[in-house]
């Protein structure tokens, strides 16, 4: 699979798109009204560059998140950077992949940046901006969009309908590097084992939050994941 094309993406600035009138709603109420919507406008500096005057995907895709993130959220910002640079690791074994997989690790966050995050499921919420104001590839958004087995939680939100109508998951061969990435990366960006990764997850959201339960019943999931890329990386190490 080669990475999308640069002329897919338009300059930063020239896409504005109209916030949806609830975007800033929380709870019950903003969950029904979820489906389909377009993602808000953020203030995003019109000084970022369009892909087509960057290296790489990859080089986009840092400078977004980075316009998004590093400010308002520098502890995600820290994990984001953390999660890229174990992508970047891996890209002797990715191939073709590797400037698509890199982009993916920079931007499978930006869901949580403020003016994004509108349903609660940051996978979602990310992937629907880089879709609708962005016009971003559509591989890229299927794996932000579903990236650390994001359907799981989304069926504790009642959002498993809403995420799988709009996004397909993506080749399990791509979406396994991602999410092997972001469960190997601690919330400072720091390289951790898998297992202490899930724990840490748990232990801030505590044992009833529904990222928690969502968290334990991905476990198999993840762990299988993370085998399968570290088989893969093991002859280069």
């Amino acid at each position: 699979m080669l990475p999308p094309k640069a002329s897919r993406i338009p300059d930063a600035g020239k896409v504005r798109l109209t916030q949806a009138s609830s975007a800033g709603r929380r709870g019950p109420d903003a969950e029904q009204d979820v489906f389909r919507r377009p993602a808000a406008s953020v203030n995003v500096p019109l000084r970022l560059s369009s892909l087509g005057r960057m290296n790489t995907l990859a080089s986009w895709g840092e400078q977004l998140a980075r316009a998004l993130l590093q400010e308002p959220l520098p502890r995600r910002w820290a994990h984001v950077q953390g999660v890229a640079a174990r992508a970047r690791g891996l890209a002797p074994v990715l191939g073709a992949d590797a400037d698509l997989l890199q982009a993916a690790a920079w931007l499978h966050d930006i869901g949580y940046a403020p003016g994004l995050a509108a349903t609660g499921l940051h996978q979602l919420d990310g992937a629907r901006y880089l879709r609708d104001a962005r016009h971003a590839d559509a591989l890229l958004c299927r794996l932000v969009a579903h990236h650390s087995c994001a359907i799981i939680e989304a069926g504790e939100r009642g959002l498993a309908d809403v995420l799988s109508s709009e996004f397909d998951p993506a080749p399990d061969v791509l979406a396994s590097v991602l999410t092997c990435c972001d469960m190997t990366t601690s919330p400072g960006g720091q390289p951790v084992p898998v297992d202490r990764r899930l724990a840490e997850i748990q232990d801030r959201y505590g044992p009833g939050h529904l990222v928690s339960r969502s968290i334990r019943r991905a476990t198999p999931m993840i762990l299988r994941a993370v085998e399968q890329v570290h088989h893969r990386a093991a002859p280069t190490t």
